[in-house]
């Protein structure tokens, strides 16, 4: 493989991973959504639970891949780089925070962009200045850390006094955490904690350090063959170690991002990455190479402009929401508006809702398209 050739598996990979953000983001009504395209409810995971840590494996991989053709730049000069694409990621995750309203006194600061802005601040120095013995060495430091603080960390501002971090909504320390440093402006549903938290930024940097060394094995001097294979044992060994974590200490938990998580979940991205590469890059067959590549060309396009296509589609749901249409005496919001002739369509209540959300994913896709054929690549 040459490596600076762009990788159209990567491309697909994120593609697929923002189409599942917007299937799964934009419901006709949350109250009629199949349930794997739900989180879920706490312990345990649902198909709508690999995507953030999709994001950020992919980012991992992206950065071991980009880092791997820079090594004769200066690396602080790399590293200030990466800080400042860390620092517009978080810029732009608040802005959707605050978009449309702008209320500054109960914004909620954590959110997705900003924790995939601060994983790349803090995985760029262990990438850039590490080695891989190194980068191992942290992301175990990382998992103990968290792990000794979610299970021996006294919370001590609920009712009843001070007792030892539970894994129960609000009760662990990574809860307390957040309260003591942002209260007032954390998930507006829950109010007492935040599933993208500070402290489990810990075990998410694991989940991107595990894309590094994936990128790592697509870079190897092999044979295609051979990369897949290292993927695909790295990912099963992932798995199983993730399980063996969900059984044997905190449970598999993307709300915590337990430990479990971040390993099995990182799995699953190894899995996804090598079936990708396979196909689209390592195909033996020319043949089978062109016609892949046609038939993911959407899932290309989208990821080609993943960014610019998460914040927009955040902002196109925000407005939905927020602007009313109809008399002043009953407005709906323009959703409600857009959604009725779906939901009354006869389709069973579940279906209706998931038409909408195909139909959201469409007209977003079509933006992408008409950025591709613009040749508008907004990059950070």
């Amino acid at each position: 493989m040459d490596d600076r050739q762009r990788l159209l598996s990567l491309d697909v990979f994120r593609g697929f991973t923002i189409a599942a953000m917007l299937l799964v983001n934009n419901p006709g009504s949350w109250s009629s959504v199949y349930s794997p395209l739900l989180h879920a409810e706490w312990h345990g995971w649902t198909f709508t639970d690999l995507i953030f840590p999709f994001f950020l494996f992919i980012g991992g991989v992206a950065m071991s891949l980009s880092l791997g053709k820079r090594q004769a730049d200066s690396r602080f000069g790399v590293l200030l780089q990466c800080w400042r694409r860390a620092a517009l990621i978080i810029a732009i995750g608040l802005f959707l925070n605050l978009f449309p309203m702008f209320n500054f006194a109960e914004v909620r600061i954590p959110g997705v962009l900003q924790r995939i802005g601060l994983v790349v601040a803090l995985a760029a120095p262990v990438v850039i200045y590490l080695r891989l013995r190194g980068q191992l060495l942290v992301a175990m430091a990382a998992l103990l850390v968290y792990s000794v603080l979610m299970r021996y960390g006294q919370v001590c501002d609920l009712p009843g006094g001070c007792f030892n971090s539970e894994p129960l909504p609000g009760r662990d320390f990574g809860a307390w955490v957040d309260r003591a440093l942002m209260e007032g402006h954390l998930w507006a549903k829950v109010k007492t904690w935040d599933p993208e938290g500070l402290l489990s930024t810990l075990p998410a940097l694991v989940t991107q350090l595990i894309g590094v060394w994936a990128g790592r094995l697509i870079a190897l001097q092999t044979s295609v063959a051979e990369r897949c294979t290292w993927l695909f044992v790295a990912g099963v060994t992932l798995l199983l170690a993730g399980t063996a974590l969900d059984l044997a200490h905190l449970p598999i938990n993307k709300s915590l991002w337990t430990p479990a998580y971040a390993v099995f979940m990182g799995g699953w991205g190894c899995l996804g990455l090598a079936c990708c590469y396979w196909l689209l890059d390592g195909q033996p067959s020319a043949r089978a190479r062109q016609w892949l590549a046609r038939a993911c060309f959407p899932l290309t396009m989208l990821g080609m402009n993943a960014l610019f296509i998460f914040a927009l589609s955040g902002m196109v749901g925000r407005l939905l929401g927020t602007i009313k249409i109809g008399p002043d005496s009953a407005p709906v919001s323009l959703k409600a508006w857009l959604y009725a002739p779906v939901e009354h369509s006869g389709l069973a209540p579940e279906n209706a809702s998931l038409m909408f959300a195909l139909l959201f994913t469409l007209v977003m896709l079509g933006v992408a398209w008409a950025m591709w054929r613009k040749r508008w690549f907004i990059k950070l």
